[in-house]
């Protein structure tokens, strides 16, 4: 089994929605780390389970310096960005989220 791991930076607003009193209902922005975990039994023609640019291209393009409410088809939580990166990345089985230090959400997914 092949595995690679690719660190991504983005800044990125949202606004939850929550059913409790909450600061972070009001529009807020935070500068993220996704952390995407990948794997393969087999490589490509080029060598690769995926390229690393390719996956900059479906996470950080979409998401950098936009309000995630517009992108994402959920309320943007970060354990529903950590799922909706790792949908959008081929070989993908794990997405960890840092929304600010300390903060931290994964999805993670037995499908390869």
């Amino acid at each position: 089994m092949y595995y690679l791991k690719k660190t991504i930076e983005i800044s990125g607003a949202h606004q939850l929605q929550l059913d409790y009193p909450s600061k972070c209902t009001g529009l807020h922005g935070h500068n993220w780390t996704i952390t995407v975990y990948c794997r393969a039994e087999q490589l490509d023609r080029n060598g690769m389970i995926i390229d690393f640019a390719e996956i900059k291209r479906l996470v950080a393009d979409p998401l950098d310096h936009r309000v995630l409410n517009d992108v994402l088809p959920c309320n943007p939580t970060a354990e529903n960005l950590a799922r909706w990166c790792c949908e959008q990345v081929p070989h993908c089985y794990r997405v960890d989220v840092q929304e600010s230090s300390g903060n931290v959400a994964t999805y993670e997914t037995d499908v390869c």
